[in-house]
């Protein structure tokens, strides 16, 4: 339990990181093409960072709740039938 607790909050920090220092990492590791065409031209590389992450914040609120699990389950259901 204390290790849910802790991988989450570990991921939360992450992801705070990636939304709140976007302007480092595009510093860093450089502009993405995709990002720059589907996101918009101006910060499109930016908003890609801050949307990974708030995926890394979700995901690791949702390892704290130990609800990953079941929304996975939910979601991967129709791909195994026999289940």
């Amino acid at each position: 339990m204390w290790a849910r607790i802790i991988i989450g909050l570990i991921g939360m920090v992450i992801g705070a990181l990636f939304v709140i220092k976007s302007e480092w990492f595009l510093a860093n590791f450089g502009a993405n093409d995709w990002a720059e065409q589907h996101l918009g031209s101006e910060g499109g590389s930016r908003l890609m960072y801050k949307l990974i992450g708030l995926a890394i914040i979700l995901v690791s609120i949702l390892i704290m709740t130990n609800l990953l699990q079941g929304i996975a389950l939910a979601i991967l259901a129709p791909l195994f039938p026999g289940r």
